[in-house]
């Protein structure tokens, strides 16, 4: 039985999510997985890896193939260049946290409108020219 380190893919349609899971080469990409050793989120800004290295790394000793998005992932990651022997890569970038946007009150604003609309409305301005009309007519 040959046994691959290979993506699951869990998500919505346009927002994928995956596994990384060891799996019988032989099970469908989203079939019964021995064993789930990762996660990749694609879509978020970095994105996300986290791999279990000490199950990659027992996996890739007792003959595990990685798929080649796998293989990519454990490059990155640096698991694969360990497992090698090789010297480990650059680290990964990790994202920088949300600068928190400034109040409007800290800004200066003040909030003395009352909340009214500058432009008048559509049927306001009808009714007032109606109006209009109807008293010159009168006078």
């Amino acid at each position: 039985m040959a046994v691959k380190i290979k993506l699951k893919r869990l998500g919505k349609i346009r927002a994928p999510h995956y596994r990384i899971v060891v799996a019988d080469s032989r099970t469908r990409r989203d079939g019964r997985a021995i064993e789930e050793i990762g996660k990749y989120h694609p879509t978020y800004n970095p994105s996300v890896m986290e791999v279990d290295a000490d199950r990659v790394a027992y996996w890739l000793g007792v003959g595990a193939q990685p798929t080649e998005p796998v293989l990519a992932i454990l490059k990155k990651t640096g698991d694969w260049q360990k497992f090698k022997g090789e010297p480990a890569p650059a680290p990964l970038l990790v994202a920088e946290p949300k600068k928190a946007r400034p109040l409007f009150e800290a800004l200066g604003g003040d909030d003395s409108g009352k909340g009214e609309a500058i432009t008048q409305k559509k049927k306001a301005e009808k009714k007032d020219e109606a109006a209009a009309e109807s008293e010159s007519t009168e006078a």
